[in-house]
């Protein structure tokens, strides 16, 4: 989205170099003269299932390299998905080890990993690297539950496997799916459903799927046929939210250029959508991509085949915009994807970046939204109503690229004409950002004074 992007990639790049290069393998074993303690914590609870987290902590003077924390549960509560770790139930015991990224905790620092449980019951044990997890003076986990407390009904299966969906509830709905750069998130410095709980909102947008040649690649570094992120996807679900995968961005080799053929670019995007049982695609479509009329051609008829394949399927456009509405290139964009057959879920418009600062970007946004709804009651001629439904807003946060500035205000102001005209989505760039709320480079700096999330929570009032 924007010149940004690049900056964005370069320290994503960095960011999966070292957590890929300098992870080390889980190692079992006992627990470093017993420097390790787990502490464990809920999220949430709801009286039929809850999420927790385990809170591991390295109270030693030197770095510990693999953990592997073992829980009991008891027969009233049964495992569902989880993040951040890989975890094997059987027998009432669940086995939880690092994901590689997350391995090696230095002196002093602390990892985490979170899971879902439906029914009742604290965990009854607990054991890290084979030591008891208050060993190293951490707290001591909850006594036993009764185990005659009756178990909830249907409770989710205990998960054998990271990438299995959960059970109940099934996902819910993306009118608020703000995006995360999922290259700041492969080194373990928080997870989906962090960002979940801290700014409210429930679903997010996941940037980028690239191509690597002619092959589907989250931003060159993870091929997702491996379901890179999909516990953290199922976590996400499993709390009632859902997610949309994108492909594309500023920057990378968009997939419908890198694939000249249109079933070998259909079967990359099928790939995608099997890997993590997608319901949302996003195509974000910028720069030369958006100008190039072979893989603009290929990208719809491929597009329309996958949603044949895929009934139900959602496809949203991400494209450019201006106040004055979508670019020329954009609407061509659109154009092709109607006539190719694709149903068109969302046009999604970059609200950022419109090289006019100094003026007021929360009005230029609300204005580029009602231009592009204009837009589309010409291609598809429909209604006003169903025309606002169609469209998708996404500003950049704090300073844009171009020294513009979306503030708090603009952002209330755009959510509070977002309910009135009944829009398709909301969104912005990007979460992490957010989180943050910091002064320096923008990749991941808003530059404006706030607290972490708070645009989140301001998104988060939108209620389609």
């Amino acid at each position: 989205m924007g010149r940004k992007r690049l900056r964005l990639a370069i320290y994503a790049g960095a960011a999966v170099l070292a957590a890929g290069g300098g992870a080390i393998a889980a190692v079992a074993g006992t627990n470093d003269g017993g420097t390790l303690t787990a502490t464990f914590s809920k999220d949430s609870d709801w009286g039929t299932g809850y999420q927790a987290k385990f809170t591991i902590k390295n109270a030693g003077s030197t770095a510990v390299s693999g953990w592997e924390l073992d829980f009991g549960l008891p027969a009233s509560a049964k495992l569902g998905s989880f993040w951040d770790a890989s975890v094997k139930a059987e027998g009432g015991v669940a086995k939880a080890e690092d994901r590689g990224y997350n391995a090696s905790i230095p002196a002093g620092g602390s990892t985490e990993f979170g899971f879902i449980v439906a029914g009742s019951g604290d965990p009854t044990s607990c054991t890290v690297n084979g030591a008891d997890c208050s060993s190293g003076g951490g707290t001591t986990p909850p006594p036993a539950e009764d185990p005659t407390t009756p178990p909830a009904e249907e409770p989710t299966p205990p998960a054998d496997d990271p990438t299995t969906p959960p059970a109940t509830p099934a996902g819910g709905d993306v009118l608020v799916a703000p995006y995360v750069d999922m290259g700041l998130l492969s080194n373990g410095s928080a997870t989906l459903a962090q960002l979940a709980d801290s700014g409210n909102v429930n679903s997010f947008s996941l940037a980028f799927v690239t191509g690597a040649g002619c092959k589907a690649s989250w931003f060159g570094a993870f091929d997702p046929r491996q379901k890179q992120f999909a516990d953290q996807i199922d976590g996400i679900r499993a709390a009632g939210g859902d997610v949309k995968v994108s492909f594309g961005g500023a920057t990378g080799v968009e997939l419908a250029q890198a694939c000249t053929d249109v079933k070998a670019l259909q079967a990359e995007y099928q790939a995608v959508v099997s890997a993590y049982n997608l319901k949302y695609i996003d195509l974000d479509i910028e720069g030369a991509a958006s100008a190039d009329a072979a893989s603009i051609a290929r990208r719809s008829t491929a597009l329309a085949a996958l949603q044949k394949a895929n009934p139900g399927l959602k496809i949203s456009l991400t494209l450019p915009v201006l106040p004055e509405g979508l670019t020329g290139d954009g609407l061509n964009v659109v154009r092709s994807a109607k006539d190719a057959g694709v149903d068109v879920d969302l046009v999604n418009i970059m609200a950022m970046d419109y090289g006019r600062a100094g003026q007021d970007y929360g009005n230029l946004a609300i204005q580029a939204v009602r231009s592009t709804k204009d837009q589309i009651k010409q291609v598809y001629g429909n209604s006003d109503a169903a025309a606002f439904q169609m469209v998708g807003v996404t500003p950049m946060l704090g300073q844009n690229d171009d020294n513009g500035r979306f503030a708090q205000d603009d952002a209330r102001d755009l959510i509070a004409f977002a309910n009135q005209n009944h829009v398709g989505m909301v969104s912005f760039w990007e979460v992490n950002r957010d989180k943050n709320a910091c002064t320096g480079a923008l990749f991941q700096c808003t530059n404006v004074a706030q607290s972490p999330f708070e645009f989140s929570k301001i998104f988060a009032g939108f209620t389609g």
